[in-house]
Formats: structure tokens, C-alpha cells, sequence
């Protein structure tokens, strides 16, 4: 039987491939190192401030919409993204006791003063970062990657129309 059009047999994982034999290498390997790679970067240069990654996704997302959200909105939001289904909750807790932010009678978070300044510093430390990460890749090949993966995923997940 032959393979589909468009298609290529898959070679093992290799980290030294030629560009020439890119299209036989699995992308589950390379999409997993890319991701390793980025997140660890990203999360020793917070951890030199005293900040974890989801403390700062917690700090955008209480800041990010129109409403004050809810402690468990914020929980049941975030919790997807995070390496446990305690996590956010822990992390919520670390931001009201170090003061970056409260929670008030109706049980919505806000950030105080001092969590709004660390969730500036953090956006300029990000940015720092994500220039590091897109040196040498225009925001044309960067949208052209995003795409594939996007398409990826929608084909994994049965929604590949």
C-alpha cells in the first residue's frame, strides 16, 4: 500500500537532520523540544526574579477582562494550562499572601498596586524574552508555523475541515 500524496515515511528523531530530510522527522519530537525548550528558558529567567510562569498567567488573566473574575473562575480557567489540577489554586493563594493580589467580600481577585507593577515588569521581561526566542524568524514565518500547528492539532482532534 502506498502512502497518500503529500505524504513522506517517518524517520526517527533526529537533532542533527539536514534541512533535506526535515519533512521525514515527527513533529511530535520537534514540537516537544521547541516547547522544552522555550518554557525552560522562559521559567529560569522568571525564577531569577522570584516569579513562576503561572503566577504571571495568573496576574494577566485577573487583569485581562472586563470584569473582576472570581477565585474559581481563575482556578477553572487557568488550571488547563498548568502542570497539576492544584496548582492555580496554590498559585492564587501565593499572590494574595505576597501582596500582588486581594480578594475581596464577593470573592473577586483584583491586583493591588504592587501586582499590577510586577505584572509590568513581568510583560517586560516577556517581551525581552520572545525577541530571544523570534531572532532571525520574520512574523511571516513565525504566522506560517503557528498555522501548520494549529492545522496539526485540528487534524489530531478530528476538526481537520
Amino acid at each position: 500500500m502506498r502512502p497518500p500524496i503529500g505524504t513522506t515515511d517517518q524517520a526517527p528523531a533526529d537533532p542533527t537532520a539536514t534541512d533535506d530530510m526535515l519533512a521525514t522527522q515527527p513533529i511530535g519530537y520537534w514540537s516537544g523540544l521547541a516547547h522544552s525548550a522555550v518554557t525552560r528558558h522562559l521559567r529560569d529567567s522568571m525564577a531569577r526574579i522570584d516569579v513562576t510562569q503561572p503566577q504571571y498567567w495568573v496576574l494577566n488573566r485577573v487583569n485581562g477582562g472586563p470584569a473582576a473574575p472570581s477565585r474559581e473562575e481563575v482556578v477553572s480557567q487557568m488550571t488547563p494550562l498548568a502542570d497539576g489540577p492544584h496548582e492555580i489554586a496554590r498559585v492564587v493563594d501565593q499572590l494574595i499572601h505576597r501582596g500582588w493580589l486581594s480578594i475581596d467580600a464577593g470573592q473577586l481577585l483584583r491586583l493591588t498596586d504592587a501586582g499590577e507593577a510586577a505584572r509590568v515588569r513581568l510583560r517586560e521581561l516577556v517581551t525581552g524574552l520572545r525577541a530571544v526566542v523570534h531572532d532571525g524568524i520574520s512574523d511571516e514565518e513565525y504566522v506560517a508555523a503557528l498555522k501548520v500547528l494549529r492545522r496539526m492539532v485540528a487534524n489530531v482532534e478530528g476538526d481537520g475541515n
